[in-house]
């Protein structure tokens, strides 16, 4: 299945081509013509907000501005996409968001505090170079994920970029998946030794598989975040790799026809599950598969469009790391590089070869970190950034005795920080920061909580993870941290204070089965670094030998951390800044507007 063994000749995929650019350019003109009759107040703001949100323009809580996001399927990006996004960020700038883009769980990437009118020229950008924004938000297939170690590690049964890649486009800009009951979310992994997209988690997870020496897939279906979490279920144990394409089309036919059009909170495909029954939906599956055998359906594309998904018919050869900054030694004896090369490199199933991750604060970057990034990924390794879903990037085909001056490069532009998929590389939502649901401000609390838990160097601690959402609907995956918290709000003598629910002992058990975390406690949002640190330090003295954060949470129970956290929770006396939010000076205030961004 691999995209460059197309049976198309070079005028078909020209021709191809061509028409795809006329699409994409015609739509995005009737993009700025519609909002312009908006300006013009032909057309009302619920008129436009269906058919911007299907370009993947979000409403902001801050009034005249827009997050536009940008789908990047299956978390490939080539350095000249990535120069683009800089492009873009630099053409959208407007106050708060001036040169500066935001990398998401779904591995996208966007941009906040948008002109409207600026918009569809951002659009023409990303389009030059492959991109789009089309469906990143509304009632859609969402971007499709996809292994970010992909064709790079070791532990893995096949490349599944290029499923990933067909997958996406084959259900871009149909009518089937145009405006579903709500949103659709697939993933895909080809590891053996992990799950680096967390299908449990998804509408549909798509599992590499070898059976009788032929590709295929393991599928789970029906999982889910939001308020209400729900595990996926298995499927197929087996789905040969040319049945893909049909087998979700079964799946999306179902949705389309029985998701919950009338109650957007029950809408995602797990509530079908939920209320009918797995046995049921499967039934359901079965009969749209059998039928699209049968009848036909959506055909699996032969190719995808240059850029899409970072594919390209002629890739550039491995960088040989000319503009690399000359070290004075190869050799370690920096603990500051000796910690970024325990926790930031592996070696490639390539020999001679290592990904290395590069580690962002929270998701976010300056534009010139963008250009700065292109320019190492095309300089030293294979041209390409592939985005994890814990906001950081990774960096492929970095020959070993560069890795000094990689590092070197890295320092240079603020990006060489240690511990990527640790303990203190928190992961947020952007929360009050621009989205109209958020209750708080998560990525505040989280430059917080990062800040209480540097320093601690017990490798059972270091693995944790914290995950934290500006509200109930996940957007931070906070149900599956080890630690988790998500904002809400509550009043003490009269006065609106910004909370925190805290959860512990979310993720993957010892026998690989996603667990969601226990709801412990719901505590003041300045008290909540505090509440984090307290839980790690008991667990540090108390912990089993070689007991799981999971393992302890459950031997001591909910019970023993409400207790424990009892005095953080209801403090016998208020503080003052106990009214404010992280990172702000005035006092807490609930505002919320119309939702647009949950999960």
């Amino acid at each position: 299945m691999s995209l460059t063994e197309a049976a198309l000749s070079p005028s078909e995929i020209e021709a191809f081509e061509r028409e795809h650019d006329k699409v994409v350019r015609t739509e995005i003109e009737a993009f700025r013509t519609r909002a312009a009759e908006l300006v013009e107040g032909k057309i009302t703001e619920d008129d436009f907000r269906p058919y911007r949100l299907r370009f993947g323009v979000y409403g902001q809580r801050q009034e005249g501005v827009q997050m536009l996001r940008t789908k990047i399927p299956g978390g490939m990006l080539t350095s000249h996409q990535l120069e683009v996004m800089a492009a873009v960020g630099d053409l959208v700038a407007s106050g708060q968001g001036a040169g500066k883009g935001h990398l998401t769980t779904r591995q996208n990437i966007q941009f906040h505090f948008v002109p409207l009118a600026k918009v569809a020229d951002a659009m023409h950008l990303l389009a030059d170079a492959g991109l789009t924004s089309r469906e990143a938000c509304f009632n859609t297939v969402r971007n499709i994920t996809a292994c970010p170690y992909a064709g790079l590690t070791r532990n893995e049964v096949f490349d599944v970029r290029p499923y990933a890649q067909k997958v996406a486009y084959a259900f871009l800009r149909k009518s089937l998946t145009d405006s579903m009951p709500r949103k659709f979310k697939m993933a895909f992994d080809g590891c053996t030794d992990k799950d680096c997209t967390i299908g449990a988690i998804h509408d549909l997870g798509f599992k590499a598989r070898i059976k009788d020496g032929k590709r295929g897939f393991h599928i789970v279906v029906g999982g889910g975040l939001g308020p209400l979490p729900v595990e996926a279920m298995v499927l197929d144990e087996f789905l040969p790799e040319e049945r893909l394409v049909n087998r979700v089309e079964a799946v999306l036919r179902v949705f389309n026809q029985h998701g919950n059009r009338s109650n957007r909170n029950k809408a995602r495909l797990k509530f079908v599950m939920r209320e009918r029954g797995f046995d049921w939906l499967k039934e359901q599956i079965e009969k749209e598969y059998a039928d699209i055998l049968e009848n036909g359906g959506i055909p699996s594309p032969e190719i995808v469009p240059e850029g899409f998904g970072a594919f390209s018919s002629k890739p550039r050869a491995l960088g040989q790391g000319a503009l690399l900054p000359v070290v004075g030694h190869p050799a370690s004896g920096d603990p500051a590089y000796d910690r970024w090369l325990e926790t930031n490199v592996e070696e490639q199933k390539t020999t001679g070869y290592a990904s290395v991750t590069v580690r962002l604060n929270q998701g976010n970057l300056s534009t010139d970190q963008m250009r700065q990034l292109a320019a190492l990924a095309r300089d030293a390794g294979d041209d390409a950034l592939r985005l994890t879903v814990e906001q950081n990037f990774v960096l492929g085909f970095i020959p070993l005795a560069n890795l000094p001056r990689v590092y070197a490069a890295l320092l240079q532009i603020g990006l060489a920080d240690a511990g990527a998929n640790e303990l203190a590389d928190v992961l947020t939502c952007p929360g009050a920061y621009s989205c109209n649901l958020a209750l708080t401000k998560s990525m505040n609390l989280g430059a917080a909580i990062r800040e209480a838990v540097l320093g601690y160097d017990d490798p059972l601690l270091r693995k944790l993870h914290v995950k934290i959402s500006g509200c109930p609907n996940s957007c931070g995956q906070h149900w599956i941290g080890d630690i988790g918290f998500y904002g809400n709000a509550r009043k003490i003598d009269g006065k609106e204070i910004p909370f925190y629910q805290m959860l512990l002992g979310g993720g993957y058990d010892i026998h690989g089965v996603m667990r969601y975390g226990l709801a412990v406690q719901s505590l003041p949002a300045k008290n909540a670094p505090t509440a984090a640190k307290r839980v790690l330090e008991h667990y540090r003295a108390n912990k089993l030998e070689n007991e799981s954060f999971r393992e302890y949470v459950h031997r001591y129970k909910v019970e023993f951390f409400r207790a424990e956290l009892a005095d953080l929770a209801k403090p016998a006396e208020i503080d003052p800044e106990l009214y404010k939010d992280w990172g702000d000076e005035e006092a807490f205030s609930l505002k919320l507007g119309r939702g647009e961004c949950a999960v």
